[in-house]
C-alpha cells in the first residue's frame, strides 16, 4: 500500500478491535499515515462518513450517483467511480443494495475499470454474503482486495464518528485500515473471513426489527387500553425489558419524530435479505415473516422514507389511534 506523509490524525478516538482481542487506541492513531481514499456513495450514511475522513486529514475523493449529494467539505468530487479510484489506495463503498454495489464495481466506468493493482476496497453496504464473496473473487483477479465492513449506529452515529464496524475479510488488510475506522467510528468487531461481517449484520438487524416491533405493538396495545406512552416507556426502562432500541427510539416516538435515522425502506430491504439468507441456509424465521408484512404495508402506506420506527404509525392506524384521534381524545 502507498502511504501519504505522516500527519496528526484524530487524537480523541478510542477504537477497539474485537474478535481477536486487539485494541487500537488514540495513541496509535496520532501521527498515523494519511491515506488517499475514494468514497463511493454519499447518502444518509456515506456523506458523514466521508466528511469525517476528510476532517481527520485524509485525502478524500467522493463520487455519488446524484452529484449534488456529493458536495462535502474538504473533499474532491469525481465524475465516475473509475475516475475516483484511479490514484487511490483505498476505496470505501456505502450504497443501498447489491445491485448498486455491482454497478459501482463493475458497471460502465465502474471501480474495476480504473482500479490500480493493490487497491483495498472496503464495503459498508449491507448485502447478501454470497454477493460479497462473489465480488471479492472477481476483484481478486485484478489484484484488488475487497472485504465487507457494514456498520451500525444509524445517521447520528455516522455524524458523530461513533459507528461500530462489523468486519469480514483478511485480518492483515483490516488492521491496515485502523486509522480510517478510527476516523469514522468507535469500535471494530472482527467477525472472520469475507462475507462474515454482513452475515452478522443481517442477524443483528433481525434482532433490531423484532425488538422494535415488540416495543411498538406493546405501546399500541397499552395506549388502546388507556395507558400513556410516557408511562410505558418509563416502565420498560425500569424493568428487564430495558433495551438500547427503546432508549434510542423512545424519545423520538414521544416527540412524534420519525425523520429518517435508518429509513424504513432500507430496513425492509434488509429484511428481504434476511429471509433470502434463511432460505439458502434452510432455516425458518416465522416472526420475521410476519414483521415483513408490516414493513411492506407500511411502505405502501407512504412511510418508506421515514425512520423504520414509523411502523408504529401503521399499527396506530389499524388500532384507530392515529395522531388526529389522540389529539381529539386529549
Amino acid at each position: 500500500m502507498r502511504l501519504f506523509p505522516v500527519a496528526a490524525a484524530r487524537a480523541d478516538v478510542n477504537v477497539k478491535m474485537e474478535g481477536e482481542s486487539q485494541l487500537c487506541d488514540s495513541a496509535t492513531l496520532i501521527g498515523a499515515e494519511l491515506m488517499k481514499i475514494a468514497f463511493l456513495g454519499t447518502g444518509i450514511m456515506g456523506a458523514p462518513m466521508a466528511a469525517n475522513l476528510a476532517k481527520a486529514g485524509h485525502d478524500v475523493t467522493v463520487w455519488n450517483r446524484t452529484p449534488e449529494r456529493a458536495q462535502i467539505a474538504g473533499t474532491r468530487q469525481a465524475p465516475t467511480p473509475s475516475a475516483a479510484v484511479a490514484d487511490a489506495e483505498v476505496a470505501w463503498l456505502c450504497v443501498s443494495d447489491h445491485h448498486a454495489v455491482e454497478q459501482v464495481l463493475f458497471g460502465a466506468d465502474g471501480l474495476a475499470a480504473g482500479a490500480p493493482a493493490g487497491l483495498i476496497v472496503a464495503d459498508s453496504s449491507t448485502i447478501l454474503p454470497k454477493a460479497t464473496r462473489s465480488f471479492a473473487t472477481r476483484l481478486a483477479a485484478q489484484k484488488v482486495t475487497y472485504f465487507d465492513c457494514p456498520v451500525t449506529g444509524s445517521k447520528t452515529g455516522a455524524e458523530n464518528a461513533e459507528l461500530v464496524f462489523i468486519v469480514g475479510g483478511p485480518k492483515a488488510t483490516v488492521d491496515q485500515l485502523q486509522p480510517l475506522f478510527g476516523a469514522m467510528g468507535k469500535k471494530v468487531i472482527y467477525i472472520g473471513e469475507t462475507g462474515m461481517g454482513v452475515s452478522a449484520k443481517l442477524a443483528m438487524n433481525l434482532n433490531l426489527a423484532l425488538i422494535y416491533e415488540g416495543f411498538a405493538e406493546g405501546l399500541m396495545l397499552a395506549q388502546k387500553a388507556g395507558v400513556q406512552p410516557e408511562q410505558m416507556i418509563e416502565l420498560i426502562g425500569a424493568s428487564m425489558l430495558r433495551s438500547g432500541v427503546v432508549e434510542r427510539k423512545g424519545p423520538a416516538v414521544l416527540k412524534r419524530d420519525f425523520s429518517p435515522q435508518f429509513p424504513l425502506h432500507l430496513m425492509l430491504k434488509d429484511i428481504h435479505l434476511m429471509l433470502e439468507q434463511a432460505r439458502e441456509l434452510r432455516v425458518k424465521l416465522p416472526a420475521l415473516e410476519t414483521v415483513e408484512e408490516v414493513y411492506s404495508i407500511a411502505a405502501e402506506e407512504g412511510f418508506a422514507d421515514q425512520d423504520f420506527a414509523a411502523t408504529l404509525l401503521l399499527l396506530e392506524k389499524w388500532a384507530g389511534l392515529n395522531a388526529e384521534a389522540r389529539s381529539a381524545a386529549d
